[in-house]
C-alpha cells in the first residue's frame, strides 16, 4: 500500500508540465515514495457544471477534450516576461487529462475555466520564483540536472534518469525539454530551501503522522489496504513533511514576489 499524501503541493515547486506529464506515465509503483514531482503537486479542480463528456454505451463516460480555443496568445506577463499560449497549453493539457481520469472514477465534471485559472496562476508563480532564483545567482549545472532526474526516477519506481527521459519522450516531450524542466525544478527547490527555513521532521513528528494514518485506515475499515510498518514508510513520511514545508514556503514566496512585481494575467 502506498502511503497517502498528507498534503497537496502547489505546483510552484516544480515545472508544471514536467510534473503533470510524469504523473500520467503510470510508471510509479505502490512502494514508490510520494513526491511532488510525480503527482504534479497541484490542487485538483473542483466539480462544476461544464466541460464533461457525454456518456457512452454501457455506462462508460467519454473522455472530455481540453478546450483551449479561448486562450489568448499571451496568457500572462510577469515583470515584462510573457507566458505564451504554447507554454500554457503544454502545462494545461496534462493537468486536464489527469482531471479527466479522476472524473471517470468520481463522475464529477471538470470546470475548465477554473482549471485554466489555476494553471495560469501556477505558471505565474513558477516565473516569479525562477526570476528571483536567477537574481540570486542560482543556476543548475548538468550535474545538478542529472541528480534531479535520478531523484525523480527513485521517487517514481524507475531505475535511472534515462528511464525518466524515455517515459516522458513517449508523452511527446523532447530530451532537451525534460532536462530544461529538471533544471527548473532544481532551481526552484534550491531557491526555496535558501530562502525558507526547511526543517527535517523529528522521529516524534513522523510517528505522530504515522499514527494518524493508522487511525484513518481503521476508520476506513481497511478498504485502502494495510498500512506498512512505521520503519518501512518512515522515509516516505519524512519526504512528505519536507515537501509540505516547501509547498507552503513556495506559496508565501510567490505571493510576496507578486505583490512587489508587475503581473498581469489575461485568463
Amino acid at each position: 500500500m502506498k502511503v497517502p499524501s498528507t498534503s497537496k503541493l502547489r505546483n510552484s515547486i516544480v515545472a508544471v508540465s514536467f510534473a503533470a506529464v510524469l504523473a500520467l506515465t503510470g510508471c510509479s509503483d505502490d512502494q514508490s515514495a510520494p513526491s511532488g514531482a510525480s503527482d504534479g503537486g497541484g490542487e485538483q479542480p473542483p466539480a462544476a457544471s461544464d466541460g464533461g463528456g457525454a456518456p457512452q454505451a454501457g455506462g462508460e463516460q467519454a473522455m472530455p477534450e481540453a478546450d483551449v480555443s479561448d486562450v489568448p496568445d499571451v496568457v500572462a506577463e510577469v515583470n515584462g516576461e510573457k507566458i505564451s499560449k504554447d507554454e500554457f497549453v503544454k502545462a494545461y493539457e496534462p493537468q486536464f487529462q489527469q482531471a479527466s481520469m479522476q472524473q471517470q472514477s468520481t463522475g464529477q465534471e471538470i470546470d475548465q475555466a477554473d482549471l485554466k485559472k489555476q494553471v495560469a496562476g501556477q505558471l505565474v508563480d513558477n516565473h516569479l520564483l525562477l526570476q528571483a532564483a536567477s537574481d540570486a545567482g542560482i543556476k543548475a549545472s548538468d550535474k545538478d540536472i542529472d541528480a534531479t532526474l535520478e531523484e525523480i526516477a527513485g521517487q517514481n519506481g524507475m531505475g535511472s534518469a534515462d528511464e525518466v527521459i524515455k517515459a516522458l519522450e513517449q508523452q511527446g516531450m523532447s530530451e532537451d525539454d525534460v532536462r530544461k524542466d529538471a533544471a527548473s525544478q532544481f532551481t526552484l527547490t534550491t531557491y526555496i530551501e535558501q530562502e525558507a527555513d526547511i526543517k527535517q521532521p523529528s522521529d516524534e513528528e513522523l510517528k505522530s503522522q504515522y499514527d494518524q494514518l493508522v487511525a484513518q485506515q481503521e476508520q476506513a475499515g481497511g478498504q485502502q489496504g494495510e498500512v506498512p510498518p512505521f520503519e518501512d514508510v518512515k522515509d516516505q513520511l519524512a519526504d512528505q513533511a519536507t515537501s509540505q514545508q516547501q509547498g507552503e514556503a513556495a506559496t508565501k514566496l510567490a505571493d510576496d514576489l507578486e505583490k512587489k512585481g508587475d503581473v498581469t494575467i489575461n485568463i
